[in-house]
């Protein structure tokens, strides 16, 4: 369970009244085929919530039962209500039988807790949270935000490695006018430029776009290494210096990664445009690799329309760590 999970689920009987969750949706358009089944015999599909019977991403339905397997922030919630524990916007990703909507497993993390350092509004509306950028959409959110607020955050990268947030919900502690204190806050990203004491943390692989610096003692350091995702515990508020100490490092699997020759499923934002001619052409999602070819089919749009943070799903196949693309949507 998250840092903050911990003590909201001690006051969330206090709460169902008073608590305050703020989801814009981010996929919208026609609905899609189901991903299918890879040598794993299940599909894999990501995508933001945006509407529940049971849980749908993408204008699919996945079907949850007693049997389906509920992880929110590496805990199991499986006796919980798809409703209940999900909410619209959150980005997860289902695991479901090959060629059909059961889901299997739904898997939700958060991409950072943290108290809002900053707020600018401009063309697009921001708020600094542990030194990441969020874009927040919706201008009536953004003016219901405030400094020092904690909040958690879900949504796509962007090519600049900003986050711009699906869903934002005030955490708990920062609604009880004293009741309870933040003690810790996380973050999580990939690892580069890695030292004995410190590395760059940022969103998106390979030390691409925004980073930050996280410093760590020597017994933390074991087994990381430059390109591994991973979650950053932090007592620091706010950053020091442009930077924060991890009191805790957690080793993740990001959901861009996928089992080989499975058929996945990915919404996000290109985050490296196409480089390539032709019908053969080699981007980036979210990090991703993407690989399109002859046979590759577009939806609502065309492969000149593949251009950095245009938002899109993409269905295909993995092959060594790259995802072929049968088919593209644009959202």
């Amino acid at each position: 369970m998250s840092p903050m999970r911990r003590t909201s689920r001690l006051l969330i009987g206090v709460l169902l009244l008073t608590l305050a969750s703020f989801t814009f949706s981010t996929c919208g358009g026609t609905g899609t085929d189901l991903a299918g089944g890879g040598s794993s015999g299940t599909g894999i599909s990501t995508g933001s919530i945006t509407s529940f019977g049971s849980v749908e991403i993408c204008g699919v339905h996945y079907l949850t039962d007693n049997n389906t397997i509920k992880m929110s922030h590496g805990m199991d919630h499986s006796s919980e209500m798809d409703h209940i524990l999900y909410h619209v916007g959150m980005v997860v990703t289902i695991h479901h039988g090959p060629k059909d909507n059961n889901a299997q497993q739904i898997e939700y993390q958060d991409n950072l807790q943290g108290r809002i350092a900053a707020k600018n509004s401009g063309a697009e509306n921001t708020v600094t949270i542990l030194g990441h950028t969020v874009v927040v959409g919706d201008v009536a959110v953004f003016a219901s935000l405030n400094l020092n607020e904690i909040a958690e955050v879900s949504g796509f990268v962007d090519s600049a490695g900003r986050i711009r947030a699906s869903y934002i919900a005030m955490v708990p502690c920062s609604m009880m006018m004293g009741m309870c204190t933040a003690s810790e806050f996380e973050v999580k990203g990939y690892v580069s430029g890695l030292s004995s004491s410190s590395f760059q943390l940022g969103p998106l692989p390979g030390g691409t776009g925004a980073t930050m610096v996280v410093s760590f003692a020597p017994a933390l350091g074991a087994g990381l290494a430059n390109g591994l995702y991973v979650q950053v515990v932090t007592t620091d508020p706010l950053p020091v210096s442009g930077g924060i100490t991890a009191t805790r490092i957690n080793r993740l699997t990001p959901r861009t990664v996928f089992p080989e020759n499975a058929v996945a499923d990915i919404e996000g934002l290109i985050t490296a445009s196409p480089s390539g001619s032709g019908n053969v052409l080699s981007f980036a999602v979210e990090g991703k690799r993407v690989q399109t070819d002859g046979a590759t089919q577009y939806v609502g749009g065309t492969a000149t329309n593949l251009q950095s943070d245009v938002r899109l799903q993409v269905q295909g196949t993995e092959n060594g760590g790259i995802l072929s693309a049968a088919r593209i949507i644009f959202r």
